[in-house]
């Protein structure tokens, strides 16, 4: 299920790239995005016949002015005020859509805890500690990457937290 990437790989994304460039295990799971789905993750899991709370989304927020990843499960939502404590802040809010892809480098929809165009402190959800692997995007619609979370975390630099509400 989960393989070593090659070197190179054609229609990398900068994601994907980290990944290869780390040595991380992962598998891509491609499927066509349909433009007038209401949820970005909720089609991914069914595209991909995956249950909803093993694919997780990527949401950023401000937590006291400084943009901040979370990444919950695309079953449930963020809980902002366990993200602000989580990441030793007062208060968080979501972040202005554009000032996200600007400082991600990828659009919303795509965006990737992985290969960002600037590191933000991450929290990974809980829960994804309980499964063998999980799948966030893999920088763009329609791309999904599966890994350990344990490879996420160590990636990114997250902290894990329960900051998801089923």
């Amino acid at each position: 299920m989960v393989r070593k990437p090659k070197k190179q790989q054609s229609g990398a994304t900068p994601a994907t790239l980290a990944l290869t460039a780390a040595g991380a295990a992962f598998a891509l799971h491609a499927y066509e995005h349909d433009p007038a789905h209401p949820s970005y993750g909720e089609e991914a899991a069914e595209a991909m016949g995956v249950s909803p709370e093993r694919v997780f989304k990527t949401l950023v927020a401000e937590v006291d002015g400084a943009l901040t990843v979370a990444v919950v499960p695309v079953a449930g939502s963020l809980d902002l005020k366990a993200l602000a404590a989580a990441v030793g802040g007062k208060r968080a809010v979501m972040a202005d859509p554009a000032a996200a892809e600007r400082t991600t480098g990828y659009v919303r929809g795509g965006i990737s805890p992985l290969g960002q165009r600037k590191r933000l402190p991450t929290v990974v959800d809980a829960s994804a500690q309980g499964f063998g692997t999980i799948c966030v995007s893999a920088g763009r619609r329609g791309l999904e990457v599966e890994l350990a979370p344990a490879d996420l975390v160590a990636l990114t630099g997250a902290v894990l937290a329960p900051v998801g509400r089923g």
